[in-house]
Parts: C-alpha cells; structure tokens; sequence
C-alpha cells in the first residue's frame, strides 16, 4: 500500500511538475523545429530579420563591440564547418588513398558537409539571439576601439577563406549544389520505360 501512495505524491511533487513541464516544452519546441526543416528560404528570411534587429541593436546603443567581435569568429567558425567536407579528403589521402573523384569516370559522391545546413541555420540563428540579449547587459559592453577589431576579423576571415577554398581547388569539391545537374524521377523513369521497349 505505502509503494502506491508514495508514486502518487511524487507525481504531485513540485520537482515532478516543472520536470514534466520541461519536457512538454521541449518537445513542442522540437516539434516546430522539425516542422520548419523543409522550409529553407522562410528560415533563412527569418535568420535575415534576427540578424537586422541585431546590428540595429548594435548600431543605435554604440557599443557591444566585443561581443559582435566573438558573434563574427563564432560564425565564422561554423561557415568553415558548412564548407568543408564530412570527412577530410587530405586525410584520407594519406591513409587510404584519393577519394573523391578527380575524372569524369570516377563514381559520383555526392558532397556531405560536416556541419549540415539545418544545423548552421539554428546554431547563426541562436548566436544572433544570444548575442542581441547580451546587448541589454552592461558588462558585456567592453570599451573597446573598434575600428581595430573589424580590421583583425577582416583579415582572418580573408585568410581563412583563402585557405579553405585552396582546399577546394586542390580536392576538386563544389559546397553548394547551385549549378550543379541534378536528376529527377520522370528521366530516370523515362530512362527505363524506354530501355523496356
């Protein structure tokens, strides 16, 4: 009788509501987040307003310098992970040999980034929002000259890109898929169908 009793008043217990209530949040938050992934322009419009509201933010209140400095290496950081391929090619290279095809013969692999697109939008889009609400504390508002900062990230990103797109040359790999053939279902059904005949 006592085991019956004491279920039931830890189902009533505060701890018991609010974890309950976590999980009912998270899993409507996943929900929305699950609903939104086919929706690529509507997020990407979205991150576009978020990002606006922030250095609008940043511009009228003159400061946060630092802060919008640690947001632009953050990004940056996850736009080398989007560009880059799941699995390194020069390292691959050296233990097992060429992988990627470098002629026309060679089987097709499709690119398979090591960040996807979905996770680069949520992980920009929850930086800018964790970003825009540091701008409402004072002591993240570091004095700082930042024309200095700009200059610094300028140059890192101009010499991270360049060496990430000699990477690119070098291992014969397009990120993006714009420009690229693609196939749909009606060729290759036609393709069969008529083969059939």
């Amino acid at each position: 009788m006592e085991a019956v009793t004491s279920s039931t008043t830890d189902d009533q217990s505060p701890t018991a509501a609010i974890t309950r209530w976590k999980f009912e949040v998270s899993r409507k938050y996943q929900h929305l987040l699950d609903k939104t992934t086919p929706l690529v322009l509507y997020r990407w419009i979205g991150f576009f307003v978020i990002a606006l509201i922030y250095v609008v933010r940043v511009y009228f209140v003159e400061g946060f310098y630092v802060v919008s400095y640690g947001l632009g290496i953050y990004i940056l950081n996850l736009l080398i992970g989007f560009l880059s391929p799941q699995v390194d090619p020069e390292v691959l290279e050296l233990s097992e040999g060429p992988t990627l095809p470098t002629r026309g013969s060679d089987e097709f692999r499709p690119f398979v980034r090591r960040l996807p697109e979905f996770k680069f939008w949520y992980s920009i889009t929850k930086a800018f929002c964790i970003a825009f609400v540091m701008t409402f504390f004072s002591a993240f508002d570091v004095p700082v000259f930042w024309p200095i900062l700009l200059f610094y990230w300028v140059v890192l990103f101009t010499l991270t890109m360049r060496k990430q797109i000699s990477h690119m040359i070098k291992y014969k790999y397009v990120p993006f898929s714009f420009g690229k053939q693609r196939y749909n279902g009606k060729r290759a059904a036609e393709s069969t169908s008529l083969s059939e005949d």
